[in-house]
This record gives structure tokens, sequence and C-alpha cells, in this order.
């Protein structure tokens, strides 16, 4: 059998309020919706999705990261042609722009419950 990705699940204390920002950002589809669970997937592709599970006692992590402090376990990346549109239309839905960005064509934002992700360019 071969393994493949089938969702990248986050963390947080209101799974259906962080999964309408991500269906806004991504223009993706709900297809599960619980109190405690929500899934979407991009139109006409089931897998890989995106999930959002209840964790009641989420904790951001700290950008950039510092010995002693809350560690990033992951983030999402998403590839974008316009960097500057995408991050101001990323900031209107309730995404916060990091200050520290650590290279060129690519930045860091949070999403509305504190979890890290990157729009980046084409090759960057």
């Amino acid at each position: 059998m071969t393994a493949m990705l089938g969702a990248f699940v986050l963390g947080t204390p209101d799974p259906p309020a962080l999964a309408d920002f991500y269906r806004a950002l991504l223009g993706w589809q709900e297809v599960e919706r619980e109190p405690e669970w929500v899934r979407l997937r991009a139109p006409e592709q089931e897998r890989p999705s995106l999930s959002f599970q209840l964790e009641a006692d989420h904790t951001p992590p700290v950008w950039p990261q510092r010995p002693g402090a809350q560690q990033m376990q992951a983030h999402v990346d998403l590839q974008v042609d316009d960097l500057d549109a995408e991050t101001e239309r990323a900031c209107a839905l309730g995404a916060s722009l990091e200050e520290y960005q650590p290279q060129k064509g690519v930045r860091v934002l949070r999403d509305p419950h504190g979890h890290l992700f990157c729009l980046f360019l084409p090759g960057a």
C-alpha cells in the first residue's frame, strides 16, 4: 500500500469559526461540520483536506521561535500569484501579519486562532 496525505488537521478552541476563515481564504467547500470537527476540501477534489478539531486549551506558538516558549509544530503554506493582494485579503478576513518576515517572496501570518501560515510566490 502506498501512503498518501489524507488531511492536515488544526486544533482550535472553535472549529466552526476557524473553518469559516479558511473556507473564505481558500475558496474550499465544507463537507463535514460538527461542533467539535469541521472538514474542508478543494472543489472537485476529495483529498487532501483541511480539518479543524476542538482543542479547548490550544496555545498559539511564539514566532519567531525561542527556547522555553510554545513551539510551532507545523504550519500551512499557501502559494499565491500576488503576494501583496493576498496578504491584504487574508488580513481583511481576520489574519494578522507577523512583524518578523524571514525571506523575500513569503509572508508569515497568523489565522484568527493564532496558527502560523505562510503565503508564498512560486519559486520562493
